[in-house]
């Protein structure tokens, strides 16, 4: 028997309801991220009121930039979903770019952006 070389289109269709469900999850939580970032849902005063507590500021800021962080790399998640989706399609989804050889269905549970396998993903940490 020869070994498969992509998955069937009834195993890309399961990859696809399970990268559509994250990415609607991605993107309702990249939405709450922003508007926090820019204070749309929020009756404060933070914005507007004169504040006298440096430390307070300080740590203020310092939320808004891991917030930042946050929604950069949440953006980051939802391009590499958009991007299975169109392996998808292509019916290149699952496959190992650096083998060539499928990634366990497993794995693209887990992480279904995932184009390395866990084992070249090592290797590739270790600079092979």
């Amino acid at each position: 028997m020869a070994e498969k070389t992509r998955y069937s289109d009834e195993e890309l269709e399961e990859f696809r309801t399970i990268i559509n469900e994250k990415l609607k999850l991605a993107r309702r939580d990249y939405e709450g991220m922003m508007k926090q970032l820019m204070n749309a849902d929020g009756n404060d005063v933070a914005d507007t009121s004169p504040t006298y507590k440096a430390l307070e500021e300080g740590s203020l800021a310092q939320s808004k930039e891991e917030l930042v962080q946050l929604a950069s790399r949440q953006q980051k998640f939802i391009q590499g979903l958009e991007a299975a989706l169109i392996r998808i399609q292509n019916k290149t989804y699952g496959i190992d770019r650096m083998t060539g050889e499928l990634i366990p269905k497993e794995r693209l549970r887990a992480v279904p952006h995932a184009t390395l396998s866990v084992a070249s993903k090592n290797a590739r940490k270790k600079g092979f």
